[in-house]
């Protein structure tokens, strides 16, 4: 059976998800990012007189905190490892390398990190390699810019006397974290997409009569099949919430402030967006809504051209008539 060409233009583009995730490493880690951060490298002692490295906050077999840090040597052997033939950008060496477990001299475990070498015939299993560092270091795993083959370590450069460490001795790292996605849309996802570029709200119509904002390629209900789109009116009926109190890093709006879930009208489901223009105290279920796009020339393929929803000043709506859609 042929498939038939979409009537829409599809859309793709690439999405990026990241975040920063801010931690205190704590009583044993802080001692190991102060050390890395000079050039040395520790590693914890537990009660069987084992070193591992990095260094464990508790003990395996006891359970308790590990108290005895011990430095070990920057040199040691690889214990097993596996070639990088193509780094990605964001590895720690843009020329092939290998991954490697390295047990440092004075450690009974193994450390994983890069190994640089020409080719991976020059690597093996037993190998002694030794760290290199980086000129300029903040207490992080990768102040070791990798290691390299050979037993004749280079010492550090002095890092400067900026302590790393806040009031109770302990370093605070952010990690930023993400990846990206190549997303293609749905013919049904491009035309809510379009419309959102041309100040449209647009819905899908499924072949049970019930509108979808945004349009489903079929219904959620029962896989009925979206059969046409449907230009909704910007207005609707908030039919639950929530008042945001909590401030978070890395938030736009000044708590309070209201997420809630509007149905537009004609539509047959709603969807959750941020109420504006009105005390948080205030708002309420029934509530009219209209919403509030953002200058023209902000406009892209995304619901961010819809700033928010501001109340339309009439009167609220009945309860019957969104009793079902809550």
């Amino acid at each position: 059976m042929a498939v038939p060409e979409p009537e829409s233009v599809i859309l793709a583009a690439e999405l990026k998800n990241s975040f920063d995730y801010t931690r205190s490493l704590g009583p044993v880690l802080s001692p190991f990012a102060i050390a890395l951060r000079e050039g040395r490298i520790l590693g914890s002692r537990t009660a069987d007189g084992r070193v591992s490295v990095p260094p464990v906050e508790f003990d395996p077999g006891t359970a308790a905190p590990v108290t005895d840090l011990v430095e070990v040597s920057t040199v040691g052997t690889v214990q097993g490892w596996t070639w990088q033939p193509t780094p990605t950008p964001t590895q720690p060496l843009d020329e092939p390398f290998a991954w490697a477990l390295i047990k440092l001299d004075g450690a009974d475990t193994a450390l994983l990190h890069a190994v640089a070498a020409e080719s991976s015939d020059e690597l093996s299993t037993g190998a002694r390699v030794h760290a290199v560092w980086r000129d300029v270091r903040v207490g992080r795993i990768d102040d070791i810019s990798h290691f390299a083959l050979g037993e004749t370590s280079t010492p550090a450069a002095p890092a400067d006397e900026v302590s790393i460490a806040d009031a109770d001795g302990n370093v605070v790292i952010t990690t930023p974290i993400g990846m990206a996605v190549k997303h293609t849309a749905t013919e049904t996802e491009s035309w809510y997409l379009e419309g959102l570029k041309a100040g449209k709200l647009i819905g899908g119509r499924v072949e049970t009569g019930e509108v979808y904002f945004p349009p489903r390629v079929v219904s959620p209900a029962d896989g009925s099949l979206t059969t046409e789109r449907v230009e909704l009116p910007h207005t609707g009926t908030i039919t639950t919430f929530c008042i945001v109190n909590v401030p978070f890093l890395g938030q736009q709006i000044k708590p309070p402030y209201v997420a809630a879930y509007v149905l537009l009208d004609g539509s047959d489901i709603p969807f959750l967006h941020l109420v504006l223009d009105v005390d948080a105290s205030e708002v309420r279920m029934g509530m009219r809504v209209k919403a509030v796009w953002r200058p023209e020339e902000e406009w892209d393929h995304t619901a961010r051209n819809v700033s928010h929803f501001a109340p339309t000043g009439e009167p609220d709506a009945d309860f019957e008539s969104y009793r079902n859609h809550l």
